[in-house]
């Protein structure tokens, strides 16, 4: 085969090929880290030197619907409205620095509204009931808190939380789930599920009558979840502690959702 003809059928890889093959690599790597990871899982009582690291990871995951929240309230039909009547309003008041202003302002407070919702939560809860875990959440017998834990890198590390806590109304006790919090390094792998079934099963054994929990329109991935577990959508409000004006310019809706056992 002569020199020129070499030429011509060799092919350079493409950088496209290239990627593709490093990222094929990274994912199966990081997929078998995941399982390995979710192999060794541990889920046991709230300890109280876990303190620390379960208020980080409350305080994380709670923050991080800020974004999704200020995602769905500005690509609503009525907010891309609204943005897009504020530009044109400020055009034509004559300043095209009008036309980036007011549709600014109105983007700035939508998500002041949506950081505020959430990280006012956060404060909240980190300054009450969360400072006294045991006591809020395990002088009962009926009342308990879990913790997920893996080891990474050598070290014990939580990778997710979750509460119940029993509740009388008249002759009925039923159990409310509280703190659903899982790592963002051990999502989709089935941590949520088990977590909530700990939870199910729990309040079967008590006896009692159903499982709650409350949680906001902008977690659709944890509605999904529950949802499969067989809790089913009873109510909608927006009595929260944060004012009126804020939940409703965040577009955030309180979901009320049980289980009956």
């Amino acid at each position: 085969m002569s020199g020129s003809n070499c030429k011509q059928q060799y092919r350079r890889p493409s950088n496209s090929h290239v990627l593709t093959g490093h990222c094929t690599s990274y994912f199966i790597a990081y997929s078998l880290w995941l399982f390995l990871l979710v192999m060794q899982l541990v889920i046991r009582r709230y300890h109280p030197s876990d303190k620390d690291t379960v208020l980080a990871l409350f305080s994380i995951g709670i923050r991080e619907h800020i974004r999704p929240c200020f995602h769905n309230a500005m690509t609503s039909p009525l907010y891309l409205a609204i943005t897009l009547a504020l530009c044109v309003t400020g055009y034509l008041l004559g300043s095209v620095l009008g036309a980036v202003v007011l549709p600014g302002a109105w983007v700035g407070l939508v998500y002041y509204c949506c950081y505020d919702l959430y990280t006012s939560y956060v404060r909240e809860k980190l300054r009450t009931e969360m400072q006294d875990i045991p006591g809020n959440y395990l002088s009962r017998p009926d009342d308990c808190f879990w913790v997920a834990e893996a080891e990474v890198d050598g070290r014990a590390q939580i990778m997710g939380m979750v509460a119940v806590v029993a509740k009388q109304s008249g002759e009925e006790r039923h159990g409310e789930l509280f703190r659903m919090i899982i790592s963002p390094l051990c999502r989709r792998v089935g941590l949520g599920f088990r977590m909530a079934q700990i939870v199910i099963d729990f309040c079967k054994e008590r006896g009692f009558s159903r499982v709650v929990l409350e949680t906001s329109s902008t977690q659709t991935a944890a509605v999904a979840l529950y949802k499969k577990l067989g809790f089913s959508h009873v109510l909608s409000h927006t009595e929260t502690q944060a004012p009126l004006w804020i939940v409703t310019l965040a577009k955030v809706t309180v979901l009320q959702l049980e289980k009956h056992l």
